[in-house]
C-alpha cells in the first residue's frame, strides 16, 4: 500500500521512466531525478520527524509521510498525535507531491526551486544556481500558497473559536493541498467552516 500511495505521488512521467531504464540513474531526465531526489528526502525527513515525536512503529511513520503528500490515508487516530507530530505532518501536506502526479500542495519541484534560490542568495553564489525566472516563479507560488494558508487559518479560527489553532491549521492546510487528512473536527465544523474548506480546496 505504501508503494501504491508513493507512485501516486510521483506521477506518470516518472513511473514511466523507471520502467523504461530502471536503476540507470544517469538516463533519467531532469525531471525525474527532481522528483525522485525531493521525494526522497522528503519521506526520509518525514519518517524520522513522525518517528521522534509519535509512539508509532517505523513503518507507521514511513506510511504517514507518504501519505500526507498524495492520499490522505491515516493508520493512526491523528487527533492523539502531538503538535510536533501535527506540525511535520502540515508541512508535508503543504509541499504536496510531484508535478503530473494525483498529488496536490505547492509540488516538489517548486520547493527545490525555492531552496536552490535562497541557497544562492545566502552564499552570494550565482554559479550553478536555478535559473532567476524558475526561482522568481516558486516564490510568487509559495507566497500564494502561504497566504492562502495563513488567511483561511485565520477564517477558521474566526468561525470556529473552539477549535484549537493548531487543528485549524491541519484542516486549512489539507484542504490546500486536497490531502484529506483531519483531526476529526470535519464532522462538528459548522456550514460556514465546511464551505471555507471546499473553497480551498479549489
Amino acid at each position: 500500500t505504501c508503494g501504491l500511495v508513493f507512485f501516486g505521488g510521483i506521477g506518470f512521467l516518472v513511473i514511466r521512466e523507471m520502467v523504461q531504464h530502471k536503476l540507470k540513474w544517469r538516463k533519467y531526465s531532469m525531471h525525474a531525478k527532481v522528483v525522485l531526489s525531493v521525494s526522497g528526502a522528503l519521506i526520509l525527513a518525514g519518517t524520522l520527524l513522525l518517528k521522534a515525536t509519535e509512539d508509532i512503529s517505523w513503518l507507521g511513520a514511513l506510511f504517514h509521510s507518504v501519505s500526507a503528500r498524495t492520499a490522505g490515508f491515516s493508520t493512526y487516530p491523528l487527533k492523539t498525535f502531538s503538535n510536533a507530530g501535527l506540525l511535520a505532518l502540515t508541512a508535508l501536506m503543504f509541499i504536496g507531491a510531484s508535478p503530473g502526479s494525483t498529488g496536490g500542495g505547492i509540488k516538489t519541484s517548486t520547493f527545490l526551486a525555492l531552496i536552490q534560490g535562497m541557497k544562492a542568495a545566502a552564499t552570494n553564489q550565482s554559479e550553478n544556481a536555478i535559473p532567476r525566472d524558475a526561482f522568481r516563479k516558486a516564490a510568487v507560488i509559495t507566497l500564494l500558497a502561504m497566504s492562502v494558508v495563513v488567511l483561511g487559518t485565520w477564517a477558521m479560527a474566526l468561525l470556529e473559536p473552539q477549535v484549537p489553532l493548531m487543528d485549524a491549521l491541519f484542516e486549512v492546510t489539507s484542504a490546500f493541498g486536497t490531502v484529506g487528512l483531519s483531526t476529526g473536527i470535519t464532522p462538528s465544523l459548522g456550514v460556514g467552516a465546511k464551505l471555507l474548506s471546499i473553497l480551498i480546496m479549489y
